[in-house]
C-alpha cells in the first residue's frame, strides 16, 4: 500500500530538507533507512511462570503487520535464570513503504492516544543519529485488544535509521515528518 507520508516526503519534505540544509545532491538528503520494533520478553515471561508467549507475538504481528522474528538466548546466564536458546525477545524490522506506514502511524494515531503525552524528549538520538524511544503499555496501538488480566501489559522499543550520521539532519527529517518532539519550556 502506497504511503501518503512517503509521497510527502518524495514531493514536499525532499526538496525542502535539501534547501534548508543546504545540500548539494539529493543522495545526501536523510531519509528513513528501517524502522526496527523490539519486544523483550525475560521478564514477563518470568513473571507469569509460562514459556506461552503466543500473546505477545500476535501483539506484535498486529501493531506492525509483519510476522517477527524470535530472539532466542545466545548463552546460559545462571543469575537472570535463562538457558541457552530460550526465547528472550522478537523484533521486527520495517524498511520502504511499511516503515513509513508505521511511523504515519505513530505520529498520528498512537502518540496522541498516550495519556498525560507532553511530546517525546529531543535527547533519543544515538551517537549514529538513530532514534530510539519506547512505549511501556502496548495497548497504545489501536490493533491491539486491550487484555483482561492487567499484568498482561508489555512494552515495546522502537528504532527509527537513518541514513544520515549527523544528529541534526536526522532531527531535521523528523521535525519535517511532523515527529512530536517536545517543546522546550520558556521561563517567563
Amino acid at each position: 500500500m502506497k504511503s501518503k507520508l512517503f509521497e510527502r516526503y518524495q514531493k514536499e519534505i525532499r526538496p525542502e530538507l535539501q534547501k534548508s540544509l543546504g545540500l548539494s545532491s539529493e543522495a545526501q538528503v536523510p531519509k528513513i533507512e528501517k524502522i526496527n520494533v523490539n519486544i523483550g520478553m525475560g521478564s514477563y515471561l518470568q513473571k507469569f511462570g509460562t514459556k506461552d508467549f503466543s500473546d505477545v507475538e500476535k501483539n506484535m504481528t498486529l501493531i506492525t503487520g509483519q510476522k517477527p522474528v524470535i530472539r532466542r538466548a545466545r548463552m546460559s546466564v545462571s543469575n537472570f535464570k535463562l538457558r541457552e536458546g530460550s526465547p528472550v525477545g522478537i523484533s521486527v524490522t520495517l524498511r520502504g513503504q511499511a516503515a513509513y506506514n508505521f511511523l504515519d502511524k505513530l505520529i498520528h494515531v498512537v502518540y496522541p492516544r498516550v495519556r498525560d503525552f507532553r511530546g517525546v524528549s529531543p535527547k533519543i538520538f544515538d551517537n549514529e543519529a538513530n532514534c530510539s524511544f519506547g512505549f511501556s503499555d502496548h495497548t497504545v496501538f489501536p490493533e491491539v485488544t486491550v487484555p483482561e488480566d492487567a499484568r498482561r501489559v508489555h512494552g515495546l522499543q522502537v528504532t527509527i535509521v537513518t541514513n544520515t550520521n549527523e544528529q541534526a539532519h536526522s532531527r531535521a527529517l523528523l521535525d519535517a515528518v511532523g515527529f512530536p518532539f517536545r517543546k522546550p519550556v520558556v521561563a517567563s
